[in-house]
């Protein structure tokens, strides 16, 4: 393995690096596999990483949780991916307990943080996109409507992941219609929804098949009833809860791409000098060489844009810009590292029990969601080179 935690910056949370690992260590390739051809969800791996506290990192110790910055937290999921899991399963769990911490009252974090922490509960499901809407945020269509002291749900949430697995929903849903806002991004409100009820008022889950593992999911809502008391801050104002999720999501999947590449490029280093064709390492050869180098190169400038987010975020700062460059930056040294292995190994590139093919289909993932990389460069062209809006 190459000797990453030798550079300066990546000692900062080794002891939980070192201790990831060994936990991962536990969950080999082959465990992997056959969750892969079944399509099953990773519950013995996810409860490992809850009954060690890792899901519970970013929960405050009053709440029974690790009370860890965002930065140990994106170590925690890098070394998850450069060991070879996927955290997929469960990161859900960290980028959303940002808005709760931020932005949930007092009655709200003492009821349900310490279940959370306890792993008692799940909050694995994130009810955001809907299938007219996409990355359009402000045009969802699903609707929280006042009804005494509850809300009253209706409408359709997609690529809605994990919500099979998890306990509690954090649903963005609209409050006011948008031609009643003063601003399109008005009227939209977030609640912890609690999927074991709305299961039995009104809900409807349906998995969707896909290239990867990845436990997807439309859920439909007829009517359902969420009690006031699950609103989060002020109604109307969810947007804005939304994007701080949103920019903790976009660092954690960052780190998860980061470590992704390590593996990758770990993987093809290590066949590259044991591989022998006309009597010599395949190594040698710059067309080997090259790639793998770039790919490298791609990586560690990507960790150190994750790191300046991360930071910005825990002091925070805006890091809208430095959120989405460090996705776009580590998600291409994902793809990159990938192209680079499966070529280094040829035929063997596609073997399943090599491993490769399975983790090339699910870092490709990263060039489309949360964010696509093309929505990625219009933010940046827009909000900070100043150029003119295009959609």
């Amino acid at each position: 393995m190459i000797a990453y935690a030798e550079v300066p910056e990546n000692n900062l949370h080794q002891e939980i690096c070192d201790e990831v690992r060994k936990l991962c260590a536990g969950f080999p390739g082959e465990y992997w596999r056959e969750l892969d051809r079944e399509s099953a969800y990773p519950t013995e791996f996810v409860e490992a990483l809850s009954n060690a506290g890792y899901l519970a990192a970013l929960i405050p110790e009053e709440y029974g949780g690790s009370g860890l910055s965002l930065s140990a937290a994106t170590a925690i999921l890098e070394e998850v991916q450069h060991s070879g899991c996927n955290a997929a399963a469960c990161h859900a769990q960290m980028y959303i307990m940002g808005i709760i911490v931020r932005h949930g009252s007092k009655a709200q974090k003492a009821k349900y943080l310490p279940k959370i922490a306890s792993g008692e509960l799940r909050l694995q499901a994130f009810g955001v996109t809907e299938p007219d809407s996409g990355t359009d945020t402000a045009s969802i269509k699903t609707t929280a409507k006042r009804d005494g002291e509850n809300y009253i749900i209706s409408g359709q949430k997609i690529w809605t992941s994990r919500a099979e697995h998890s306990d509690l929903m954090l649903l963005l849903a609209r409050t006011a219609p948008k031609s009643k806002s003063a601003k399109r991004t008005d009227g939209l409100s977030v609640f912890i929804l609690d999927m074991r009820d709305a299961k039995r008022g009104g809900m409807t889950i349906r998995p969707i098949r896909t290239m990867m593992n990845h436990s997807t999911t439309e859920v439909f809502f007829e009517n359902v009833v969420v009690p006031a008391d699950n609103l989060i801050g002020d109604e109307g104002k969810g947007f804005r809860y939304i994007l701080s999720g949103m920019n903790a999501e976009r660092i954690l999947i960052a780190a998860e791409c980061v470590g992704d590449a390590k593996w990758f490029i770990d993987k093809a280093t290590r066949y590259a000098r044991e591989r022998v064709v006309f009597e010599r390492p395949i190594g040698q050869n710059q067309g080997i060489q090259f790639p793998l180098a770039r790919a490298y190169a791609q990586t560690r400038a990507a960790e150190l844009v994750v790191r300046e987010a991360a930071s910005l975020y825990e002091a925070e700062k805006d890091c809208g810009a430095e959120a989405n460059m460090a996705k776009l930056l580590a998600a291409d040294a994902s793809w990159a590292a990938a192209e680079a292995c499966v070529q280094t190994h040829g035929g063997f590139g596609f073997a399943v029990e090599y491993d490769i093919e399975r983790r090339f289909r699910e870092t490709r993932l990263y060039q489309v969601a949360p964010i696509s990389t093309n929505l990625i460069l219009s933010y940046l062209a827009v909000h900070v080179l100043g150029l003119p809006r295009s959609y």
